[in-house]
């Protein structure tokens, strides 16, 4: 399926792995121009030359940058003054009993997983309206509307990102500018499988029962009953950047594998 992607460039931020380098990946295999992001500098390289041995009809190029600083957003803004698509990927997660999480912590959540995003919107959001169209996709999380209560101040961010996306959408009526949201559900990141070595690594269970043993006993509501994959979520953003999607914005867009009950 063309998504008619060919020649847009877009912004990927934390796409040096997991869920942004799948997004990344997505978009550079249907055509469009992606700008990898990362702290490290080879790590931002080692990507961008991945993708143009994997799609060399397309330019990838990288900036390393740690967005949640202010002089590293700047020089972002410098090399990178205009894209198409911005997918606001970036964030940090951690399991955290609430009486233990401080208020420096709280600010570090905060700082990282909402600021960050913000800045980059308000930067490009003002361009994307002058030459009508652009994307804005924030990645927020199914722990937005339904807290698992295992990481409340994760959990508060991606419930902002949700009503920041929706206040920018009211910033873009009548254009062919889109802001909306994706809430993945638990996913098999890197991250994600960190965690999952330090639940189960001493518990005795072999290392292929992990994954169903998490489903079943800490999302045991999900449909599926398996973490979903990170290409899964790439081939869904990829659809919501594109040009066809042209029909909503400002929505909460649920990839969750039915963790989230629908009220009818």
């Amino acid at each position: 399926m063309d998504l008619h992607l060919t020649g847009k460039t877009a912004l990927i931020t934390g796409s040096t792995k997991g869920i942004g380098k799948a997004i990344a990946t997505e978009l550079a295999r249907e055509g469009a121009d992606v700008i990898i992001n990362g702290r490290q500098a080879s790590v931002v390289e080692h990507v961008v030359q991945e993708l143009t041995t994997d799609f060399p009809t397309t330019h990838p190029r990288g900036i390393a940058a740690d967005i949640a600083q202010s002089a590293d957003q700047q020089k972002l803004f410098t090399q990178v003054p205009q894209v198409d698509i911005l997918i606001n990927n970036m964030g940090i997660f951690e399991p955290m009993a609430y009486q233990e999480i401080t208020d420096d912590v709280w600010r570090k959540f905060f700082d990282v997983n909402v600021l960050a995003g913000n800045a980059l919107a308000k930067f490009y959001l003002p361009k994307m309206l002058a030459q009508d169209f652009g994307r804005i996709i924030f990645i927020a999380s199914e722990e937005a509307i339904m807290p698992s209560g295992e990481m409340p101040q994760y959990s508060m961010t991606k419930s902002m990102n949700l009503s920041l996306a929706k206040s920018l959408s009211k910033l873009t009526v009548a254009t062919h500018v889109t802001v909306n949201t994706i809430m993945p559900g638990s996913t098999l990141t890197e991250g994600v499988q960190a965690m999952l070595t330090t639940m189960y690594a001493d518990s005795g269970l072999p290392r292929d029962q992990w994954e169903a043993d998490f489903m079943k006993n800490h999302r045991s509501r999900s449909q599926i009953q398996r973490l979903i994959r990170p290409a899964e979520i790439g081939r869904f953003t990829a659809f919501v950047a594109s040009p066809d999607a042209s029909s909503f914005s400002g929505e909460a867009l649920r990839l969750d594998g039915g963790l989230v009950p629908t009220i009818m």
